[in-house]
Parts: structure tokens; C-alpha cells; sequence
């Protein structure tokens, strides 16, 4: 059991923010990424609720998904059956649904999609971080791909980390169909990877958020990302960060190319 009376995530009272790569459902067979995001999230204070943005939900306005028990979406292709019958049936999360919208200004509508359920980019990773699926769990789209819009969406979602919310950002930080499994893509991810590292272990915020918002000038970033979905749910996880300070949990390497993960706000990184 974890002692959250030495975790200073858990001792002022206000959640750790994270973002994490999710891969695809066959990696919840790989022991070596199933035992790093389950002692992650037992080295974490344990959440009241989890609120996840996805790389693979984008609509606009914001939307919220179901707060009534509605089936896995099982949004990817080609894989066999058995993941296609996985489940995660945690608990819905009503109470949250309504505070991210009263969070949020008339400038910023925020839709119910009662019959929405969570896409693999959130069930895949939660099946590995809570397998007991007995968290209260809400997914949010993104609006749009404009990171400082994402970054100020993440900043009013930060009173939420106060009230024990866990706000996960889940994407990749190498997202190139074309480059995956080829070693030339190595290196590419590698210095984009490394760039995003300085960016959010950045030793002021400001610094931080501009690199961030500014990251098509990183280097390799356009071959890392030509199409920025799987980054962007990394803004909304900064903006939630405030002033606090983030740092790379851990890095897999699957298919070639780096897979980071990163947390803000103390949480002590999993032994």
C-alpha cells in the first residue's frame, strides 16, 4: 500500500497531473508497460475521479462522454477478437461532468454525449493503472488542435486537482504511422522526445508553456507529428500543471521509436 502521507502530491491535498503514451490493446500483455503504469499508479495518491482527454476524441464544442454505464468504444483495426470483447466497466462520473462544465465560461459550451463510452486511449492505459475499474472515470474531447486554446482549457480544469481528480492527458509522444517500426525513426523521436523533456521540467512556467505551445519549431517535430492529435492532450495536462513543476516518469521504446510519460505536480516516480 502506498503512504500518501510521503508523496507531496498527496500531502497539500491536490492531485498530480499526467500524460501518458497508451499504445494499442496488445500491450496489455506486455509485462515490462503493464507493471510501469500499475506501479504508477500505486505510487500515486489514489483519485477520487479520473478525468482523461484522448488523442482519439476530437469534437467541437468540447464534449463530455456518458455518465451512464454505455459499452468501450473499440476505435482501432485489424487487431483479433479477444480485444475487441475487453471491457472496463468503472464507475460513471456525474458529479464531475457537471463541475467541468460550471468550470467552464459561456464562451466555452460543453456537450453530453450520453451515449458515448471511453475510447482505447483511455480504457487501455486505466485497465493497466486501476484493473479493479472502480474509479469514477469521465472522458473530455478536445475542441481543437490549437495548443494555447488546450492550454487554457487545462487552466480552468485545475481547481479539479484540488478535489482529488486525477487529469490525464493520454496520447504518444511519436505519432508517425509511417516511421513506426522503422529504425531511421529512432533518432527523430529521440530529439523531439528530448525536446518535450526540457520543455516540461522547464525551471518556470513560463518557459515551460511557451516551448510547448511553440512545439512545431522543435526539432524532428513535424516528422514526429505530421498530424499533432497525439500531442496535443500534453497542453491540457500543462495548463492543469500551473506552476508546478513536471518531470519524464519513464520512456518504452516500442516499434522503434520512444514512448514518454510525464507527471507535474511531485508524485514520486514508481520503483
Amino acid at each position: 500500500m502506498t503512504d500518501d502521507s510521503a508523496n507531496p502530491a498527496a500531502s497539500d491535498g491536490r492531485m498530480p497531473a499526467i500524460y501518458l503514451g497508451h499504445g494499442a490493446p496488445p500491450l496489455l500483455e506486455d509485462a515490462v508497460w503493464m507493471k510501469e503504469l500499475g506501479g504508477w499508479a500505486r505510487d500515486l495518491p489514489r483519485p477520487s475521479a479520473i478525468l482523461i482527454v484522448s488523442a482519439h476524441w476530437q469534437t467541437a464544442p468540447m464534449a463530455l462522454s456518458a455518465t451512464t454505464p454505455v459499452p468501450l468504444v473499440y476505435d482501432f483495426y485489424g487487431f483479433p477478437e479477444q480485444y475487441y470483447r475487453l471491457r472496463y466497466d468503472a464507475p460513471a462520473a456525474p458529479d464531475l461532468a457537471a463541475r467541468v462544465r460550471a468550470l467552464m465560461p459561456a464562451t466555452e459550451p460543453v456537450l453530453e454525449r450520453p451515449n458515448r463510452g471511453l475510447d482505447h486511449g483511455a480504457w487501455v492505459p486505466l485497465k493497466a493503472m486501476y484493473p479493479a475499474a472502480d474509479i469514477p472515470v469521465l472522458q473530455l474531447s478536445m475542441p481543437d488542435l490549437d495548443p494555447q486554446h488546450l492550454f487554457d482549457v487545462g487552466r480552468r480544469l485545475a481547481p479539479l486537482r484540488d478535489e482529488g481528480v486525477l487529469i490525464i492527458g493520454s496520447g504518444l509522444t511519436y505519432h508517425n504511422m509511417r516511421g513506426f517500426g522503422q529504425p531511421q525513426s529512432t533518432p527523430v523521436a529521440e530529439v523531439f522526445e528530448e525536446y518535450l523533456n526540457q520543455a516540461i521540467s522547464a525551471p518556470d512556467e513560463a518557459t515551460r508553456d511557451d516551448m510547448l505551445v511553440n512545439w512545431a519549431k522543435a526539432p524532428a517535430a513535424r516528422a514526429a507529428h505530421p498530424r499533432e492529435d497525439h500531442l496535443i492532450p500534453l497542453m491540457v495536462v500543462a495548463g492543469a500543471a500551473g506552476a508546478d513543476s513536471g518531470r519524464r516518469i519513464f520512456v518504452d521504446h516500442v516499434m522503434a521509436v520512444n514512448m514518454a510519460s510525464y507527471v507535474f505536480g511531485g508524485a514520486a516516480a514508481p520503483s
